[in-house]
């Protein structure tokens, strides 16, 4: 067996809405929900004095406010949460190299080889978050773990602010004990409507399931199940996957619930692409394919992609290239989103504006009020500028219908 990994799970705590007491500090101490106030909004995040009045996340705004009337209100600030994300990561790659963003607030981080240098996996988490509080005034949750898996798991036992480390040993012993008592909805894969199946096969804990074989597993839930029998014995495999952006810039965030409600993913979707084309004109390059990415509370996940016609840089037509992307998909059935992100392939290094002898002014234009926003955002911070809803007629509703086989199960929330 290959010698035993450390990887960490690093979470910002209430990420979004901690942001907003971060930069206002009248709001430290008070209920706070990030989002929308129109009767379709959702709550893109709560903080943790909304949570004791039972808001949360994807909740719709109305039923949030009832539950808490008089919390605050703040609307999403995309590139103030992108430049915190963007440290964020910075300060986790001090610490490796094997860095894997889920999303703007949270990551994998494998430490194995980093142990010489900075220490043990509690050593590293104590810089993270030792870093994170006096660089960005945040806090962060860290798990510590063999795997990914069960690093995840870790992270989100001692929520705000907190570290918890799993035994190492694989696959038998202390890290399957450590693992048993946990109730099944907290696997991957298993939420609301999926977790009956488990329940009726007598599968109420990650015990419960370590104790049935693999052959039984897969006859009483089927085949997905036998990857999740792995893991409730501690067994996950999969690497740290390092992002290269030279593929393209991409932003993606997870929902601490299904969002049923299209304006409310959409305008997620718009912040992450004016963060990533933003990010992406800092490194001269453009975008020649724009590619959303969905994922379902099942984990089945579908991308939907456009080329242009030409490289672009500009917000504005990558902006709208995504949301013409998001709507043909939703158009055609759409289904609650656990997570949203987009991605802007590069272009071979080919810098948008450069290569044709007759350039379209109205281009040029957008690019130059892109140029200037840049400018304007490094001078005097991100929120010093902002952009108006990019939108372009009618939206186009969708039809609704269910996706086939479109049993939602979502994963435990890590908020």
């Amino acid at each position: 067996m290959p010698g035993a990994r450390t990887i960490l799970h690093a979470d910002l705590d209430a990420f979004f809405a901690s942001v907003e007491q971060l930069d206002d500090p009248a709001l430290r101490g008070r209920p706070v929900l990030v989002g929308g106030r129109s009767p379709r909004s959702v709550v893109a995040a709560a903080s943790y004095e909304a949570r004791a009045f039972g808001c949360r996340s994807a909740m719709p705004m109305a039923r949030a406010l009832a539950l808490c009337p008089h919390a605050h209100v703040a609307r999403p600030r995309f590139a103030r949460y992108s430049e915190l994300s963007a440290r964020f990561m910075e300060i986790l790659g001090r610490c490796s190299p094997l860095v894997e963003p889920l999303s703007v607030d949270e990551a994998f981080v494998d430490c194995t080889g980093s142990a010489r240098l900075l220490g043990d996996g509690r050593a590293i988490a104590g810089r993270v978050r030792a870093s994170v509080r006096e660089e960005l005034g945040l806090t962060v949750s860290v798990g510590i773990g063999p795997n990914k898996f069960v690093a995840k798991l870790a992270s989100d036992m001692r929520k705000p602010d907190g570290v918890t480390e799993a035994p190492a040993d694989v696959p038998h012993g202390a890290l399957a004990a450590w693992l048993a008592p946990l109730p099944i909805e907290r696997m991957w894969g298993v939420g609301p409507r999926s977790v009956g199946a488990f329940h009726a096969a007598g599968v109420r804990t990650f015990a419960d399931l370590q104790r049935v074989d693999e052959a039984a597993v897969r006859a009483r839930l089927g085949e997905h199940a036998v990857a999740m029998r792995a893991r409730a014995l501690g067994i996950d495999d999969r690497a740290v996957e390092v992002e290269h952006e030279a593929k393209g810039f991409g932003h993606e965030t997870t929902f601490g619930e299904d969002v049923a409600d299209t304006e409310g993913v959409e305008d997620v979707l718009r912040g992450l692409t004016e963060s990533a084309a933003m990010r992406m004109r800092a490194a001269g390059a453009a975008a020649r394919t724009v590619t959303v990415k969905i994922r379902f509370g099942d984990f089945e996940t579908v991308t939907r992609s456009r080329t242009l016609d030409e490289p672009s840089d500009a917000t504005l037509v990558l902006v709208r290239t995504a949301r013409e992307a998001f709507r043909a998909w939703a158009s055609q059935g759409f289904v609650p989103v656990r997570l949203v992100g987009v991605r802007l392939g590069r272009d071979g290094g080919h810098v948008a504006g450069g290569a044709s002898l007759f350039p379209d002014p109205a281009a040029e234009r957008q690019r130059a009020l892109d140029r200037v926003a840049d400018a304007v955002a490094r001078r005097f911070g991100k929120d010093s500028i902002g952009r108006g809803r990019v939108e372009d007629g009618p939206r186009e509703r969708p039809r609704g219908q269910p996706r086939a086989g479109g049993q939602q199960s979502p994963p435990q929330s890590s908020a």
